[in-house]
Formats: C-alpha cells, sequence, structure tokens
C-alpha cells in the first residue's frame, strides 16, 4: 500500500491535511479530542469539520480557529508537547509516535525559520509557528497519518504548486513562495501555479517533507485507490483541496535498501546504541548478528533494510557510529508485501477492559494472515498486572480469537 500526496493544483496547508485525512476515514472525535488536549495548552481551539463543494468536488473542510495566550520559542514548545504527552497520553502508543513526528515538522520549521534570519533554534522567536494554530495542525495531521497506518507505507509526492504573488507576514510583504517555504522545499519539485496568492505554507510544506520517501513528477502505477481531499480557505478558479490517495502499488511487492557492514571492536553496550540509534535516523529494521570473521576473530554483522530514499543519510550515519570504512548497498532490493494496518481492541484481560493495538496483515482476497499486539502494549500490561510477558502475550492472542474473530464470524 502507498500514499500519494497530491498537491500539484491546491498547494498545501496544515488544515489541507487534517481535512483530506478525515475524507480517508481517520476518526473524527479521536482526532479532535488530541487536537484539543495539545493546542489547548497553547490558547483557544474552536474546530468545525465540514463538507465543502470546491469547483463541484466535495471536500472536507477543517475549520480550526485559535487565539494564542501567548507566543513561544521553539524549545518551549518541544518541552510542552513532551509534557502534554506525558501527562495525557503515557500509554498511547500512536499519540506517542504521532507526537515524534510532530517534533520533527516543528524542528524542520525551526531550521528554514533560522536560516531566513540568521539566528540559531536557541535564539529564534516563532510568530506564526508558535501559535496555537499551528500545533493544531501538525499535531492533527501527525495523528491522522499513524492513525491510517501511513507510517509503514511508502509515501510519495507529485510537484507542489506553491502559488504566486505576494503574501502578507508579521515580518511585512513577502514574495511567494516565501523565504520559510523556499527553505523548506529546497529539495523538493515546485510549480508556481496559475493561482495568484500563496499556496504553499510554511506548516504544511514542513508535514510535507517529513512524511514523503519519494518525489515524483506523475502519478505511480496502482490499484484500488481511495481519494480524500482537504478544502483550502481560498475560493479559487481551480481546485483549491488537497488529494491524497491511498492506494495499491506494485500489484503487491515495493522496493528497499539493504545496507550491510562487519565489526569486531565494538562492545555489546556500543552495538545496543547502534540499534536504537539507526531506528531512530530513520531505518524500518535493524539486525545484528554475530559471525567469525578472519583471523578466527569474533564479530557481528549490521544488517539495516531502510527506504530507497534513506540510503545515503544512513550509509554516513553507519559509518559514523560504527567507524567502518565500508558499507555494502543492495538497492532496490524487491520484497513481497502484505496490506497491513494497526487497529485498536477492548479486551477483557484479568477482568478488566484494556485497549490493545493489534498489527493486523492481509491477502489482497481480504483474509487475515496474521494479527499480532503491539509489544509496547504488551510490556505495559505485564508492567501493571504483573504477569510475564511471554503469558500475557498468549492470553491476548485468545483473547482475539475468542472475542473478535468470533464476532467477526457471526456476522458473515
Amino acid at each position: 500500500m502507498s500514499l500519494i500526496i497530491d498537491p500539484q493544483v491546491s498547494g498545501l496547508s496544515g488544515n489541507m491535511f487534517i481535512g483530506a485525512f478525515l475524507d480517508l476515514g481517520v476518526d473524527e472525535d479521536k482526532l479532535v479530542d488530541v487536537i484539543k488536549t495539545y493546542a489547548g495548552y497553547f490558547g483557544s481551539v474552536d474546530i468545525n469539520i465540514s463538507k465543502k463543494s470546491k469547483c463541484g468536488v466535495i471536500t472536507t473542510y477543517a475549520d480550526i480557529q485559535t487565539t494564542d495566550n501567548t507566543t513561544r520559542h521553539y524549545d518551549e514548545i518541544i518541552s510542552q508537547l513532551d509534557k502534554i504527552t506525558e501527562d495525557h497520553y503515557s500509554d498511547d502508543i500512536l499519540v506517542k509516535e504521532a507526537v515524534s513526528l510532530a517534533k520533527k515538522i516543528f524542528k524542520t520549521l525551526a531550521i528554514a525559520e533560522s536560516k531566513v534570519h540568521n539566528k540559531s533554534l536557541d535564539e529564534l522567536h516563532f510568530h506564526e509557528v508558535g501559535c496555537a494554530d499551528a500545533v493544531a495542525d501538525i499535531i492533527g495531521s501527525s495523528y491522522a497519518f499513524y492513525l491510517l497506518g501511513l507510517d509503514k507505507e511508502e509515501v510519495y509526492s507529485l510537484p507542489v504548486s506553491v502559488g504566486s504573488g505576494s503574501v502578507k507576514t508579521q515580518h511585512g510583504i513577502l514574495p511567494v513562495p516565501a523565504p520559510a517555504v523556499m527553505n523548506i522545499l529546497e529539495d523538493v519539485p515546485i510549480t508556481g501555479g496559475s493561482a495568484k496568492c500563496e499556496l504553499a505554507t510554511p506548516t504544511g510544506c514542513a508535514i510535507l517533507v517529513n512524511i514523503t520517501d519519494k518525489y515524483v513528477e506523475s502519478m505511480p502505477i496502482t490499484t484500488k485507490r481511495r481519494v480524500g481531499y482537504g478544502a483550502g480557505s481560498h475560493e479559487l478558479d481551480t481546485l483549491n483541496a488537497l488529494r491524497l490517495i491511498i492506494a495499491e502499488d506494485n500489484y503487491g511487492s515495493d522496493t528497499v535498501t539493504v545496507l550491510e557492514t562487519n565489526v569486531d571492536t565494538l562492545s555489546g553496550e556500543v552495538l545496543g546504541s547502534i540499534y536504537e540509534d539507526l531506528l531512530d535516523n530513520g531505518a524500518r529494521d535493524v539486525t545484528i548478528t554475530p559471525t567469525v570473521m578472519k583471523k578466527n576473530r569474533p564479530g557481528h554483522i549490521i544488517k539495516v533494510i531502510c527506504r530507497n530514499s534513506d540510503a545515503e543519510k544512513l550509509t554516513n550515519r553507519l559509518m559514523k557510529i560504527t567507524g567502518s570504512l565500508g558499507i555494502r548497498v543492495s538497492r532496490y532490493t524487491h520484497r513481497g508485501v502484505a496490506r497491513r494496518e494497526i487497529k485498536q481492541y477492548n479486551l477483557d484481560i484479568d477482568s478488566r477492559k484494556e485497549l490493545i493495538n493489534f498489527k493486523i496483515g492481509y491477502l489482497d482476497n481480504g483474509d487475515i494472515i496474521k494479527a499480532t499486539p503491539e509489544y509496547d502494549d504488551v510490556k505495559r500490561l505485564s508492567d501493571e498486572k504483573d504477569i510475564p510477558v511471554k503469558d500475557l502475550m498468549d492470553i491476548i492472542k485468545l483473547k482475539y480469537e475468542m472475542d473478535v474473530l468470533e464476532c467477526q464470524n457471526q456476522k458473515q
């Protein structure tokens, strides 16, 4: 499965991403609750979700109105997001992953603005970016992205229409695209488009570059498409709605890059830190396998699976953290891919209902081939109930089969 972002005509903004994700089926109540929880710490928030016709196309419009209680520095925003997460969502894996993405998006905005104003991140004082509106857009888009399970899928973007003319900001009237947008989209294909206004906002662009794996000039070959439209606020002669497309691609397969190197001078503690470091820097999977090297020395093979677009970055990172002078790179390795999604189920565990995330794998005909509870949820319950993880895993799988599969079979 893949996500195709189509801003060729409309450009993009934070609330357009939210509208399009809602149009694709994101749970509105869940999403609005999370947005209000986070943005509410930065000011008042009012959210109205409605259907709008844009050039005859029915779209979803996320109207988010905010009033700030104060301006914020970059580090204040990050600290506050962490505090809100700990206070309200310490056990919610999806929210925590979404906040991690949101912090990367804020960092992209901060770096872009720091280049414009020639200030360090510590010195940078935000105006538009530090407001409740930006927090709502970024947290909302990040959480919706994870609710749809798109973090595990390939994400493509078509060229971004940025608009033309000028835009009024707190720093004065600036040309379109604004300087921060130019910095964020430095390596992204762009086009002006026909609209004489700003089409691509800094927030929308920062979201784009943090979720996109590959930029393409035309629509990839896909099947079984679902389309969502997120409306913008302007009434234009062109379709002012961001189009997001979830589709099956490559007929059940995709490609990845495999990186590999041998090491024989690193301790177990260092190897453990390397594992976490590579995952934090975008690796999809990391394995470390014991081996015997030349002169019968014990060593390890470090293997990294990553997106093709991350191969160069992770190759350099692997050299830096291991001291290896050579990395074997196998590009565009094909792999078969089952359709996957994350679903939440309330299961009766030890006489109490517990919300547990499951990773569900499907064949093309809809048959479930695997349903695995997320380890972080199992570990949390294991600690709470003092039940060994291996035993609790068996209990949860049995409850899933009894409560969920039997219910589905009865409906059929």
